[in-house]
């Protein structure tokens, strides 16, 4: 790259645009500009040329046009050691332009029933010039953050008017990524205003992610892995929170993180959830966090040891002692208290994760977004919407002689809320406020029951036992009744239910069916 002379800056956020551009005037850049932008610079008393003065062609349909010329494209995309190029420039008598300064206006939100206004807003001249600046990195500075500008100027005059290889290159997969989100976002737009019919899912699939970065490895040492974060998403996510202590976070970390974050995502009241292999192996929830976590712990204490934890309240000193008493892998919290964290941080294996978007969305009324769940098999994708189904007591249909006490009525919601969560086939005991066995990930729905009587280590007078699907046979039943169960929830829907209801009235079983499967595979 040559010494820098000529800089183009238009942009739509003007953070620290005036310091920026000062540096640059006092290393002898000369600097070309549009509408606002150029306003705001000669109001701080920096030189500017207009670009309609540089092109000598005025601003076009009502602004619409303003840096798609020949001259300015020509400057940024010339070669510089193309002699070619250079002999066509000096024909032309045309510049080059060396950096390159773009920051793009977001895109409309609420309201976007106005096709022409919605898209009336998108950026094209900016747009260009970042991708442009972007394909002859080589010979062009591009910048598309603010927070870069301290970075390249210090280059700039460390360097004799010179940016590196390597910086360049990074600035321009920025500048990309920038524009790869723009076209995201304004696709997302139509997408919404010209939907699909309801319940349709779309013909075509394109993915908004951005690269976070690699992991160390995949589910095991011999697979390469990587994570993305979905640019569109506003709904709390692990790969939203911040790593405050403990090494990088594993593929398996992650979606274990995510099975617990998931959970207590669910409940207003302070909550915990603690997952082991994608599975929670206790669940509950209380007036403070410490309770929470005692009560989680106590469904199966062998199985918690080395286990994920999420909260869904604020950890504090008394509740990181507790924490320290054992050996988990993560921790994830909206927050942790200055005590908490010097507790926390004496367990060197620890990984502590902060989420402080997750308590702003639940006191924002905690809705989640929908959206498609994606699985890949070899050679495709699998696409689904979001599991956000929900029951109510309208919803709950009673099918057996007796009914539910008040107390079971309550544990119903709570093993129901947190069945769903749990692999398939699953059987969860709960009260209303805490699980008492968990049977996940059977073969035979059988098995799933009598795993989570095994579990069970409390009284089960006053529990609910939620099944993630239809009981094809009574023996699932007995196994439960056997062990002191007397409130079953299931969705129903099988050719045995008759069976099934006859067995629960012969054992003094109450039973609703929700009318709704919640599997997962």
């Amino acid at each position: 790259m040559r010494q820098a002379r000529c800089a183009l800056i238009s942009v739509h956020d003007t953070s620290g645009l005036v310091e920026f551009a000062r540096g640059l005037r006092e290393i002898g850049v000369t600097i070309l500009s549009t509408g606002g932008t150029a306003r705001r610079l000669r109001a701080a008393d920096i030189e500017v040329t207009d670009v309609s003065g540089y092109t000598g062609v005025p601003e076009l349909l009502g602004g619409r046009v303003k840096t798609l010329h020949p001259k300015i494209h020509a400057g940024i995309l010339a070669v510089r050691d193309s002699e070619a190029h250079r002999l066509e420039m000096e024909r032309s008598g045309w510049s080059y332009i060396d950096i390159v300064v773009v920051n793009l206006p977001p895109p409309p939100e609420g309201d976007l029933s106005d096709v022409r206004a919605f898209m009336g807003a998108m950026d094209i001249g900016g747009h260009a010039l970042l991708r442009a600046a972007a394909k002859n990195c080589r010979d062009v500075v591009v910048l598309c953050k603010p927070s870069r500008y301290t970075l390249v100027l210090g280059e700039l005059k460390s360097e004799g008017g010179i940016v590196s290889d390597g910086l360049r290159i990074r600035l321009a997969r920025e500048a990309l990524e920038v524009t790869a989100a723009y076209d995201a976002a304004y696709h997302r737009g139509l997408d919404t205003i010209m939907a699909p019919a309801p319940g349709g899912i779309p013909a075509a699939l394109e993915l908004d992610f951005n690269k976070l970065g690699d992991l160390r490895y995949g589910e095991n040492p011999h697979q390469r892995a990587a994570v993305y974060r979905k640019m569109s998403c506003r709904e709390p996510s692990v790969v939203a929170g911040t790593l405050l202590h403990g090494k990088a976070l594993s593929f398996n970390n992650y979606l274990d993180l995510d099975a617990a974050l998931e959970i207590v995502k669910e409940f207003r009241s302070p909550a915990c959830a603690i997952v082991k292999h994608a599975n929670p192996c206790g669940v509950a929830v209380a007036e403070e966090a410490l309770l929470a976590f005692q009560r989680a712990r106590a469904t199966d204490p062998e199985a918690a040891f080395g286990g994920i934890i999420g909260f869904n309240a604020a950890v504090d000193e008394n509740l990181a002692a507790e924490l320290s008493s054992s050996f988990f892998e993560c921790v994830i919290a909206p927050s942790f208290t200055a005590p908490a964290m010097e507790k926390l941080q004496a367990k060197k294996n620890l990984r502590i994760l902060e989420l402080p978007s997750l308590g702003e969305w639940l006191s924002r009324g905690a809705t989640k977004e929908p959206g498609y769940e994606l699985r890949s098999i070899s050679g495709g994708l699998l696409v689904q919407d979001r599991d956000l189904g929900s029951i109510g007591l309208g919803d709950l249909k009673h099918v057996t002689k007796a009914e539910p006490s008040a107390v079971e009525a309550g544990a119903i919601f709570f093993a129901w809320t947190v069945v769903r969560h749990v692999r398939s086939n699953a059987i969860v005991i709960a009260n209303d406020k805490e699980t008492i066995g968990i049977g996940a990930g059977q073969m035979s729905r059988v098995d799933a029951a009598r795993i989570a009587v095994s579990k069970s280590r409390k009284p089960l007078e006053g529990c609910a036992a939620a099944s993630d699907g239809f009981f094809p046979f009574r023996d699932g039943i007995e196994a439960l009744a056997r062990a002191g169960v007397r409130t079953i929830v299931q969705p129903g829907g099988s050719k045995m239910d008759n069976e099934i209801i006859a067995a629960c009235d012969e054992l003094g079983v109450a039973m609703v069916f929700t009318g709704m499967r919640c599997f997962k595979h």
